[in-house]
C-alpha cells in the first residue's frame, strides 16, 4: 500500500514537473504582429538549437488603401538562405535547423507604398510545430494517451534544450577562461614593464648624480 502510494505520488510529481517545464522552460509559440515602414526592413530573430523543426505562417493584413505585398527572407546563423519570397501577401516556411544560433526572418515592403503594412507571423518550433491531430489519427490515440504523448514530446524537447544550454554554457566558460588568461598575461607583462622602467629610471638617475658628483 505504502509503496503504491509513493509510486503514485512520484508519478504525479513527474507529471507536474513536465507540465511546469512545458509552459515555463520551453518558449511559447505566439503570433507576432510586425508593422513595416514604407522603406527599410524589419527583422525578427529567435535563438534555436540544432535539429529542431521550425514552421511559420505569415500574411499581410489588408489595408483600406488596397492590397499590399511584402518580401520575406529567412536566414540561418551562418547566413544561409532558408526562405525567400517576393510580392507576397501570405506564405509559409518550414525547415529543420542544421546549426545552433539566431535564425532571422526579415520583412520589407515591395515597390513604393505610401502607407505602412502590418504582417502577422506565427512562428512555431519544436513540439509546437508538430501536428498532433495527424499523430492522433495515424496512431489512433486520444484523451489521456494523447496528452501523455505530448508530455513525452515536451520532455524530449526539454532534454534537448537543456543539453543545448549546457553546451552553450561550456563554450561561454571556455571563452571566459581564455579571456581571463589573456588578461592575466597582459597584467603580468604590464607589471614587468613598469618594474623594468622603474629600475632603468633609478639606474639613470644614480648615474646622472654620480656624474655630476652630487652623491
Amino acid at each position: 500500500m505504502a509503496r503504491d502510494r509513493n509510486s503514485r505520488i512520484g508519478t504525479t510529481v513527474v507529471l507536474l514537473l513536465c507540465f511546469v517545464a512545458h509552459f515555463y522552460v520551453l518558449p511559447l509559440a505566439e503570433a507576432v504582429w510586425l508593422t513595416l515602414p514604407t522603406s527599410g526592413t524589419k527583422c525578427l530573430s529567435e535563438e534555436i538549437h540544432s535539429n529542431v523543426v521550425v514552421l511559420a505562417d505569415y500574411y499581410v493584413v489588408t489595408q483600406e488603401g488596397g492590397l499590399q505585398t511584402v518580401s520575406v527572407k529567412v536566414t540561418s546563423p551562418y547566413g544561409n538562405n532558408l526562405h525567400h519570397n517576393e510580392n507576397a501577401t501570405q506564405g509559409q516556411f518550414a525547415f529543420t535547423t542544421a546549426e545552433s544560433g539566431n535564425y532571422v526572418a526579415c520583412f520589407w515592403m515591395d515597390g513604393k507604398h505610401q502607407e505602412e503594412a502590418t504582417v502577422s507571423l506565427d512562428w512555431k518550433t519544436g513540439i509546437y510545430a508538430k501536428d498532433w491531430e495527424s499523430v492522433a489519427k495515424k496512431e489512433k490515440i486520444e484523451g489521456v494517451e494523447l496528452e501523455l504523448r505530448k508530455l513525452e514530446g515536451a520532455v524530449e524537447a526539454i532534454h534537448g534544450y537543456l543539453v543545448y544550454l549546457k553546451d552553450k554554457e561550456a563554450r561561454m566558460r571556455e571563452v571566459s577562461e581564455r579571456t581571463n588568461g589573456r588578461v592575466a598575461w597582459f597584467s603580468i607583462m604590464s607589471l614587468s614593464v613598469c618594474i623594468l622602467v622603474s629600475v632603468l629610471q633609478v639606474w639613470y638617475l644614480k648615474r646622472f648624480f654620480l656624474k655630476k658628483k652630487l652623491i
